[in-house]
Parts: structure tokens; sequence; C-alpha cells
């Protein structure tokens, strides 16, 4: 077993070069997997919630959970295939979007500004 999401995105990739061709197809059906596995991740709310009346309520809010992590684990690795280090170029974009979050917290809401210091920090 491997010990992070990114060893476990290794390994799934380790597997899917050794099995496929390095083409612009497979970049493709990386791509579009994330895209899939969203479908599932929104069958399984619809599920979840009900919604459609023949089937009632044929999941439970752990499947959507699942599912989303399925969404996850899919783009990231699909990320391999547009960056060479996909592991730093997640976290640049992690910490750019918690700068922009931070900003906006401090500037907008106020009772917030306690754990916007803390994540200045």
């Amino acid at each position: 077993m491997t010990d992070t999401p990114w060893q476990h995105i290794r390994s799934v990739l380790a597997w899917l070069d050794a099995c496929n061709e390095d083409s612009p197809h497979e970049t493709a059906m990386r791509l579009m997997k994330v895209g899939e596995e969203a479908g599932e991740a929104f069958q399984a709310y619809i599920g979840m919630t009900g919604q459609n009346p023949r089937k009632g309520v044929t999941h439970t809010a752990a499947d959507v959970a699942a599912e989303l992590c399925d969404v996850i684990l899919s783009a990231m690795t699909a990320l391999h295939s547009f960056t060479d280090d996909p592991e730093a170029t997640f976290t640049a974009i992690v910490r750019t979007r918690n700068e922009r979050l931070t900003a906006l917290l401090w500037r907008e809401c106020e009772g917030l500004q306690d754990a916007v210091r803390i994540t200045r920090k």
C-alpha cells in the first residue's frame, strides 16, 4: 500500500503508461476520466437525494464522498499530462488560491479576521 495520494498516483501512472502508448489520445482519455468520475459523483448525489422517483434513495453521503475522491484522484492523474511537476504545480495553485481567499476574507469578513490572522502566519 502507498502512503500518500501522490505515491498512489505514481503507481497508477506506471500501470497506465505500461498498458497504453504516450499519445494525444491517451492524454485526452485521462482528462475525460475526470469528467466521467464527476458524472458518477452527480449520479450518487441524485441517488442520495432520491431525485429520481422511480428509483428512490439509492446512495448515501459516503457514496458521494467516495465518488468525489475518485474525481480528485482522476484529476491528479490527468495533471501529470500537463506539467512536469504536478505536486509543485498543485501546491503553488493552492497557495495562490489561499492568498486570494485570505485577502478576500480580510477585506470583507470582519468576523473572520482572527481566522485570517492564523492563515497569514
